[in-house]
């Protein structure tokens, strides 16, 4: 029997990436503990350093790095990825952000110039939808893995038990801004909506908003501002809370007639993810590539302009095509999507395990900066099954 594929993931600990290597072909990695940090901490990550590799040589396979690059400088990447090179380990990149959502429009440059170090430098790239493929094949003439991104909602959950709100005599419209971090523009997001509500009530549609706010935020002028441009609005309320567990998260999307999401910048979002598990429409901003995680007529992008109109639009479009809470529409549409989950799903996994054994058997001459080459591992360009439900 051919033993299991010994992966360092970083990290390893994150959601995401437990669901992609859920396989006995891979054996993952426990994330490292930095000094002094308490359990289930695992930030910065430790396995990203060439001195961790070096002592850990015979450990594993393979380095797969997902997020957390930001914590370090070019030269400490580079410095990683030519470690594991040297310990004989395959190295794959997913690339889940070409803008980073925990920085803001001036913090993009030294992450952009990690992407450009990187992905050129690494086994295998993927990412998660054809959009992001073809934006990597532009900039770095690389050809990325498509992998659809997994379900978000708990595994535990299924289509019956799964929550759908209840229809109320308006359609609500959630606005989630969560601690207003540096990707989300609470302030636009809010005006572009509470224009886009004044809208549609003119228009004769019965439809009401919901702003929601962590009590704790990262932007005091931000929150501010938002404050101000609910009280604006009889149409639109704003709903200061602690942060929410999973449950509770769930239970308040599924409320929803459509969620808008607001962000200023970024490439792909699990948020739409977790609502598309829901049934519930979603109305992203024209940037990265949120509109094509999923090919539905609920799932859709516009411009937040400040009087409202292109998102107005977008909106009852999606309001039209998607279900209501607390109907069997809704109920059916999470059967259907939960059962899509599951065969894609798997596929995602198949596909991880197939570039981790192609790039571990198929050595190829790869550049180094000194222009002298050295073997590495062949990049499969095969993309993965896509959910098209």
């Amino acid at each position: 029997m051919t033993r299991p594929l010994r992966v360092v993931a970083v990290p390893a600990s994150h959601p995401y990436v437990r669901r992609v290597t859920a396989d006995d072909a891979i054996t993952l990695s426990h994330d490292p503990r930095p000094d002094g940090a308490g359990p289930g901490v695992w930030w910065p990550p430790v396995a990203l350093d060439a001195a961790w590799i070096r002592a850990h040589a015979d450990e594993a396979d393979l380095l797969h790095v997902h997020f957390g690059t930001e914590s370090f400088d070019v030269e400490h990447l580079i410095a990683a990825v030519d470690a594991a090179h040297d310990a004989g380990w395959a190295v794959v990149q997913t690339v889940h952000d070409l803008d980073h959502p925990q920085l803001a429009d001036d913090e993009q440059a030294p992450y952009r110039a990690q992407l450009d170090a990187l992905l050129p430098r690494v086994d295998a790239v993927l990412t998660l939808t054809a959009g992001a493929a073809a934006e990597i094949a532009r900039r770095w003439g690389v050809e990325a893995t498509v992998v659809p991104h997994p379900r978000l909602l708990d595994p535990r959950t299924t289509a019956a038990t799964a929550p759908i709100g209840l229809a109320g005599d308006q359609r609500l419209i959630g606005l989630h801004l969560k601690d207003l971090r540096p990707g989300v523009d609470g302030p636009g997001a809010t005006a572009a909506l509470i224009a886009a509500v004044e809208r549609l009530r003119s228009g004769g549609l019965a439809v009401a908003a919901e702003v929601r706010l962590h009590r704790s935020v990262r932007d005091e002028a931000a929150r501010d501002d938002v404050r101000r441009l609910c009280a604006t609005s009889e149409a639109v309320s704003l709903v200061e809370h602690d942060r929410l567990d999973d449950t509770a998260l769930a239970a308040g999307l599924a409320r929803l007639d459509a969620c808008v999401l607001p962000y200023r910048h970024g490439t792909h979002s699990g948020w739409l993810e977790l609502c598309w598990d829901l049934g519930v429409p979603v109305v992203a901003p024209d940037t990265g590539h949120y509109a094509d995680q999923h090919d539905d007529p609920t799932v859709t992008s516009a411009r937040f302009d400040d009087d409202g109109a292109a998102l107005a639009e977008a909106l009852e479009r999606v309001l039209r095509e998607g279900a209501r809470p607390g109907t069997t529409h809704r109920r059916d549409i999470i059967t259907a999507r939960l059962a899509d989950r599951a065969r894609v799903d798997a596929g995602v996994v198949r596909s991880h395990v197939a570039v981790y054994r192609a790039v571990l058997a198929h050595p190829r001459i790869r550049p180094t900066p000194s222009g002298h080459p050295i073997e590495s591992a062949a990049s499969p360009a095969r993309p993965a099954e896509r959910t098209t439900a």
